[in-house]
Formats: C-alpha cells, structure tokens, sequence
C-alpha cells in the first residue's frame, strides 16, 4: 500500500490512486481514528470499488436474474467534505450500454456504502443471455469546488465531475452472468503437476462448442508434462511483517501498523502461509520504514537498519533449510505512492533507501533517490535484480521525464510483473472469502504497451496476520519439472515470466503459441495460433475466454482479438503481444502471462539455420560466443540462459559479454537460438557452465572504544578487528565526527575546551574496504575545564616564616624532625612543658568559586604511652580576619602519633567570598614531648 513521505494538493482534488479498496470503507469513525500514523497519510487517497455478484443468488426463482451490487469509496482521515461522482454502467456483450445508474455521495470522515439494485430483466428491456460487464467509474472533488449543485440535475453534476477529473477517475469492470450461456469450448488440458500432489489436475470435461465455435468433439484430456514439462507452485508476492508496518494481530488489526511495532516478523509469516498451503511468500517491507518510522527517524543508527534487513534475508535463508518444499522469499517493497509508485525487488540483498539521519549518514546501504525511477532501473538492471509493478496506476505513477509507467530499455530487464488484481490489504479474513477486491488492468495494459515485457500477478498485500488467507486468488508459477523450489530456479521463472494469476487457487492457465510457452519471445511467420490452455481441479468450467492483443512501445490500446480458446491468425508485420483472460463459471478470473511475436513476412526460405554455443568465464565477465550459419544468412543470434533472454547479435561474430554477478553461483544452462529474414529458428545443443562469484564481504568490523582524561588534553582509543581488513576507524562524540585513523593503533586526542563541561558520549566506527561499518558501545566521559587556583603561598615553608604568621621557632629546618618534602616544615609544640604555638595564613576565597579544599599533610611524634589521654592538641581552625574562631575543622593529639606524614582534606566551599585565616593552634601540656609537624599546605579553589 501507498506510505507517503510528503502529501501533495493536486488542483480540484486529492491525486486518486488505485491502490487496494480495503475494509477500511467498512469501518467506521471510531474504527478509523485506530488507524496507525503510518497508514493514515499513506492511505490519505480517494478510494472505491464494487463488488458484483456473478450470478442471481442460488435462492432466486428460476428466471429471476436480479442482484444487489455493493459500491465502496471512503476517503481515510479526509478533512474537507467531498463529493463522490459515480456511474455504473450495465455493458452488453456487444458493448452496448443497456443500463445506467449514477449518483453522487457525501465523503468525510466515514466510509460511505451505496447498494445498488437490479431488479433483471424485464419486458421492455429483453437482454438476450450471455456474459455482461458492469463498469464503475468513481471520482472525488472538495464539495466547496462543485457549482450550484442543487440547481442542476445529478447527471449533470456527475458528468461534470467525471469529465474535469478524467485523469484522476477510478474505473473498475467486473463481469456477472445474465441467464444460462453456453460453455466455451476449451481445448484437452489435464494441467501441470502442482507442488502439493505431484500430480497433474483434474482435466475438465470436453464441452460441447459454443455457436461460435467447432462442434467437433474434444479428444480426452491428457497430461500436458510431454510437452510442458513444468510444476506449478502457487503462492502470494506482496505482504509485510513488522519489519514495516505489517503483521498485525487479527483481533486488533484494523489498518498498517506503526512501523516495527506489530506481533509477527518473517518467521510467522511464512510458517503461517505454509500453514495455509501455499507454496511460496514474500514478505515485502516499505523500504523507508527500516528507521522505524513512516518519516524520517533523524535519530536512525543505520547499522541496526541494515541488520534489521540483513535479519530478514536471514530469516528466509533459515526457514527454507528447514522447510525445503516452501519458499521463503525476503525483500523490498520500494517507493511510496504521492508522484511516485510503489514496486517490489524480489531478490536485493541490500537495503537501498534515501533517507539521513541527523549526522548525514545514509540509513540504507545504498543510495537510491525518491521517486527517480530510471535510476532504479538501471541499478536493479546492473545488479540482476527484477521487480514487479504494485497496483499501479494509469497515471501519476512511475514517472520517467513526467511520463507515467515510461518504458526505459533497462526498466524493461528489471521489470518482470504487474499487480493485475489485489485483495484487501487490511482484511482479517482467515477464510479465503474477503469480497474487498480492486483491479489494475489498465495500468499493466499501458505498460505492455509501453513496452515493458510483464507477467501478470494477484496479491493479498497482506497488512493483518493472515498471510496468503484472506481469498483463494494466487499467482501460478511454472519451474521445470525436476528442478527443486529454490530462490534461483524461482527467480528464473520470474525472469522468463512464466507465471499466470488466478482468482482461484485450484485453476491453472497457460497459453501457447506455435509451440511456445507464455512468457516466450519468439519471431514468427505465416500463421500463428494461440492456444487457452485451462484446468480446474475442484469441477470449475471456463464460462468465456478473451484473447487480448497489444503492440509494444506503441503507447496505444490493448483491443480483444478473439473469444475463442484457440485462435489462429496471420499477425501483421511487426511487433504484438497475445494474452488470454478466462473467466470461469463463478465469475473468478485467470490471466497468462503475454507471449510476445515478432512477425516477419512469409518466405519460401524454410532451412532452419545451424548454430553452436560455447561459454568462458567463471566470474567477473563471462562470454557467451555462438556460431550461426544458414542456406540465406542469419539475422540475428538470440543469447539465453536458464531460458531468460540475455542479448542479441545481429552480426559475426555472435558474442554477449555478461557480468557474472547478474547470476547466482552454481550451474546454468546456455542456449543460442540463430533466426534467418524468414523468422526460421535454429537452436543450439544447450551448454553447462558453472558461475563461481566471490562471496561479497558482509562481515562487520568490530570494535570497541576506551577515553582517558577530564581537562586539557583527552585521548581516544579504539582497537578494531575485521575478517578482512579494517579501513579506516571514525570517533564520535555525542554524534559528532572529531576525527579519522587510517591505520593502526587507533587513537587520537582532543582539546577538552572544545565540548562543555559535563558528561558526553564516545562512540568508535570501524569501516572495511567492503562498506560494512561495526559500531563501539557507547563508553560515557566527564569533561571539567574548569581553572584551579592555588591560594595559600609558600605552603612548603621553603621561603621560611614568609606569607606566614607564627609562634617562635615554628618554622624550621631542623633536621632532628625532617620534613615531608624540601628542607622546611612547621614544627609546633614537642618541648616536654605547658607550651601554645601557632601558625596561621589569611586568604580570600572568590566569590564565584565553586569549591574549595584546604589539604595538608600532618605527622604526629609524641612521647606519650596513654592510648585513651589526649594530653597535647593541635586544633585546625578557619578563623576571621580579626582572629574570632568561625569554625574548629579537626583536632589531633598524642593519640595520633604515627612514623609518616599523613594527608588530611577538607571543603571549605562555604567560606566563598570570604576573607579568612587558616590557623594551626599547638597546644601542650607538662612533662611529656608531643611535636606536631606539618608540611605543603595548600588550599586549592575552582
């Protein structure tokens, strides 16, 4: 579905998009106002569809062919009134018009529901039996753009609006039955094996031949693997998990889910479709929601959104290895709606993106600009990747030089399919009954005819929990049989487009032309005959078949050739594609894939021409070389491998350079086909040849980072390993690059006035030659810048008794007591007698500092034994200028004698602002010597 980055007004109304037509036009105000952020703006879009019962209902009267059709449109959180303008026309099998019903409805913040009834035949309209359309045009403009509509008629209003929105209108066709028809001849088609029973299908009955047809019976059906030897797998193409905003539990589910915040990944994903018998699931995540976000996450690490990525493939890696007969298949839907489109890559193993985060790092491993969709092509074309069209739009999407679903010679390689029908991507239905369905045949008709050479696919978009569950429809994909369901045999199919969509899970349907398969491009002359080849194994009958016919990069209309399920014509000269559509006697629908024609004119030349292939190279460019000759002259050399057109020739010698990495490691199959002027076709022996691409470099480096210092000069250090070789090493600090090692050891250092005083962040990234980045755990530093000021002067004593006020004698060199440091100490008291000594300093704490320590180192010599008596005290004080004792910090005695200088500290942070004196007061009584020393005062403030 549709999740924008960016909402745009386009004039006279919102841009409309045919995106899936949803439950959500069953909800409610209430039910509404739950929708995620994610899907509100994503869905901020006009939709509509209508659901057309094929048959009376089965307890009508005989005769009765009345019926009730259902018409949808809501608006998701619209904030101006609109005004729906709605047609529906009843279309005869001719194509006449036979009846008309239109109106208009008033669209704001609920879905609106309109029945229509029919009540059937009647006398004075006798519609004869046969297979009918009913047609759905839709558009929707702001009410306040819509001209006195209360003084015209409503088919004024309607035709109005329909005409000034032409490119904005939403049109759907669905067939319904009126009375009993005749059954379509079809051709004997007993069906391919399929991957559930091994088996081929049940075969319809041979049926008798509509007027228009041969009544010649048919022969009995029989196995189609002689001559088509391929196993149909069914699966789903397009779902999400909570890698974006899919996996929603059923119970709540009522819309896409904030990105990575539902119940259910990859791995419930495809345990559950495999549950529910299909074949194969991909889980296709929006590739703008790996930051975990519909916007942009500024605050994105990429490494945990490659890893989430990387996570994913994993994922299916894992779950194939145990689940061999399932596919697992992991990868990106790409785009987001508003001027753009959304398509999956099926098989990119990287995470391509445009968004940054807040430190300019991508958040993707490679580059991919919004909405420039011829560099996405060349760059899925350079890297082998394909893709497929999500229900595209006829226009306003894939714009390539403002033209929508632009042909461009490398979109054509990447591009394999087309979404032709989608269920509702919001269902909860766990039933296979969802009636919420829209179709896209117009838009995949515009880009056949552009160009592009497509398969036709059918989705569930799956939102909800309910992979694969939510309605029988499937896409049909035909492996050769023998070939095991691995991603390459898978990508192959999807590259040679050998793939049909069906409505029902137990039908299958094949065209042939000429004896080539669908998904061939071949040239032709003379007659070309195009076969329908259709089975059911559950008793379902063909009800019509149509074939279509298109010319690529005409830009015109896909017209139906035929109703007949096998046609033989003598196409012009020139380019075509041939499609078929059955629609079966339940109203569900199948389309083929197209096979493409180049017709050339009839020549009496019919010598087929000779050719020999050969291939060298195991890696990097590898070369396919072909010898062609023929009785006229070869026109062209045609280059294929694993059955997908790689190049052509057009002259000797017939060579094709390819990059190696355009294919999986292993074993491939080569063929050249050599073509003359009259479209004769000669085919080479196939040739076996092996491709052997180095493993690419995924492996992260690691690292871890460490920081030493608070001031001044701080250093970083990092120390990075890496399987390969690590490149370079990048530190951040609090999400700011600061600087860059290219080699080991891995530091560097840093000013600690350049960051504010406090506590930051250091984060290490280790990069290899590869691009992978490992990323350090965040290690957390203080920085303090902060200026220390010594105060005290002369704290050693070494200049004496200067700076310093004290008692005689105190200050001395005396070498029977030495000091801590230097020659000079303070030496207060040790006289044996009542004696007082003294020493003080006066200082000034500034007013703005913000701490201050007074330390100084103490050692206590006394001859006292006493262990209990302080007889002789030394007092540590601050006191005031005037000598008044403010504050008495410790007192020491003969209690603490000890043989070293010890340290003692303490905060007088209080004294800020103040002018003070730190005074030693000595004080000692008779007969026995206690001495008191004290050396490197200091009072330190910041």
């Amino acid at each position: 579905m549709s999740y924008l980055k960016n909402i745009r007004r386009q004039p006279g109304a919102w841009r409309l998009s045919a995106i899936c037509l949803a439950t959500v036009s069953t909800l409610g105000m209430s039910s509404l106002s739950n929708l995620s952020f994610a899907g509100v703006v994503d869905h901020h879009e006009f939709e509509a569809s209508v659901h057309v019962p094929y048959r009376a209902p089965a307890t009508a009267r005989v005769g009765d062919e009345s019926r009730t059709f259902t018409l949808d449109f809501s608006f998701p959180l619209n904030k101006a009134e609109q005004t729906v303008a709605w047609k529906l026309d009843l279309v005869a099998p001719s194509g006449r018009v036979v009846q008309t019903w239109n109106g208009t409805e008033k669209l704001l913040s609920r879905a609106v529901i309109k029945q229509v009834y029919w009540a059937g035949r009647n006398s004075a309209n006798a519609m004869p039996d046969g297979i009918y359309q009913l047609r759905l045009t839709a558009a929707a403009v702001d009410t306040r753009e819509v001209i006195n509509p209360n003084r015209r008629s409503v088919n004024q209003v309607v035709n109005e609006i329909l005409l000034q929105n032409r490119a904005e209108i939403i049109e759907q066709s669905w067939p319904m039955q009126v009375g009993s028809t005749n059954q379509v001849a079809m051709p004997a088609f007993a069906g391919l094996k399929t991957a559930k029973n091994n088996r081929t299908m049940s075969a319809p009955p041979a049926l008798a031949a509509s007027s228009s047809t041969s009544k010649t019976a048919m022969a009995p059906a029989v196995p189609a693997t002689s001559s088509l030897p391929y196993t149909v797998y069914y699966g789903n193409l397009h779902s999400q998990t909570n890698h974006s905003d899919g996996g929603g539990n059923l119970s709540a589910c009522t819309g896409a889910q904030n990105p990575q915040s539902a119940a259910y990944g990859p791995s419930d994903a495809y345990q559950y479709a495999m549950n529910k018998g299909l074949d194969f699931l991909m889980t296709s995540e929006h590739n703008h929601m790996y930051d975990g976000s519909d916007a942009t996450n500024t605050s994105a690490n990429p490494t945990t959104a490659k890893n989430l990525y990387q996570s994913g493939l994993s994922a299916a890696t894992s779950f194939n290895a145990s689940n061999p007969n399932f596919l697992a298949i992991y990868g990106l839907e790409w785009g987001v709606i508003n001027n753009g489109g959304h398509l999956n890559i099926f098989n990119s193993n990287e995470l391509l993106g445009w968004e940054y985060n807040a430190s300019n790092q991508l958040i993707a491993d490679t580059l991919t600009v919004k909405n420039d969709y011829a560099a996405l092509y060349t760059l899925m074309r350079q890297r082998g990747w394909i893709g497929q069209f999500n229900h595209p739009s006829s226009s306003g999407q894939f714009l390539v030089n403002g033209v929508p679903l632009a042909y461009t010679a490398d979109g054509d390689q990447a591009m394999v399919a087309c979404e032709i029908l989608n269920t509702s991507a919001f269902s909860t239905n766990t039933t296979e009954s969802e009636t919420g369905r829209s179709t896209y045949e117009s838009a995949c008709n515009k880009a056949l005819e552009a160009g592009f050479h497509i398969a036709f696919t059918t989705n569930q978009d799956n939102h909800c929990a309910n992979w694969g569950a939510s309605y029988t429809n499937r896409n049909g994909v035909l492996i050769p049989s023998g070939l095991p369901l691995t991603n390459a045999n898978f990508i192959a199919a999807l590259r040679a487009r050998r793939v049909f969509a069906t409505m029902d899970k137990n039908s299958q349907l094949v065209l042939t032309a000429n004896g080539h398969i669908m998904g061939e491009r071949f040239s032709n002359s003379g007659s070309l005959t195009l076969t329908t080849n259709f089975a059911n194994s559950a008793g379902r009958t063909a009800s019509t078949v149509q074939i279509f016919e298109g010319v690529p990069g005409r830009n015109g209309t896909v017209t139906q050739l035929s109703n007949t399920a096998i046609t033989t014509i003598t196409p012009s000269a020139g380019e075509h594609f041939y499609y078929a559509k059955v629609t079966q006697d339940d109203g569900n629908i199948l389309w083929s894939a197209p096979i493409w024609v180049s017709q050339g004119t009839a020549s009496s030349d019919t010598t087929t021409p000779t050719v020999s292939a050969s291939e060298t190279g195991t890696s990097g460019t590898i070369t396919l070389n072909a010898t062609a000759s023929d009785n006229v002259g070869v026109s062209k050399v045609e280059f294929y491998v694993d059955s997908v057109l790689k190049g052509t020739a057009t002259a000797a010698p017939y060579s094709l350079s390819l990059n190696s990495t355009t294919l999986s490691n292993g074993t491939h199959t080569y063929v050249a086909k050599a073509y003359d002027a009259a479209g004769n076709i000669g085919s080479s022996s196939a040739v076996s040849f092996s491709i052997n691409n180095p493993v690419p470099d995924t492996t992260a480096p690691s690292v871890t980072a460490s920081e030493s210092g608070t001031s001044g000069t701080i250093s970083f250090s990092a120390t990075a390993s890496d399987n390969v070789g690590v490149s370079k090493v990048e530190f951040y600090v609090d999400a700011t690059l600061k600087a860059t090692v290219t080699a080991a050891p891995y530091t560097t250092s840093l000013n600690s006035t350049t960051l504010t005083n406090g506590s930051h962040s250091l984060v290490a990234k280790a990069y290899d030659a590869a691009g992978n980045v490992g990323t350090s755990s965040t290690v957390t530093f203080s920085v303090n810048n902060t200026v220390s000021k010594q105060l005290i002067v002369n704290g050693g004593f070494e200049s004496g008794a200067s700076s310093w006020t004290a008692t005689a004698g105190v200050i001395s060199n005396d070498t029977t007591q030495a000091a801590r440091a230097g020659t000079y100490k303070a030496w207060l008291n040790g006289y044996g007698a009542s004696h007082v000594d003294s020493i003080y300093q006066t200082i000034s704490i500034p007013s703005t500092s913000t701490s201050t320590t007074l330390s100084f180192w103490l050692k206590v010599v006394s001859n006292e034994t006493t262990t209990t008596q302080a007889y002789d005290t030394l007092q540590v004080q601050i006191r005031n200028s005037s000598g008044t004792v403010l504050s008495t910090l410790a007192t020491y005695s003969n209690l603490n004698k000890g043989t070293t200088y010890v340290n003692k500290s303490f905060d007088i942070s209080s004294y800020k602002g103040q002018t003070i004196r730190i005074y030693f007061l000595g004080t000692e009584g008779s007969v026995t010597a206690t001495s008191f020393l004290i050396d490197d005062v200091s009072v330190v403030t910041q």
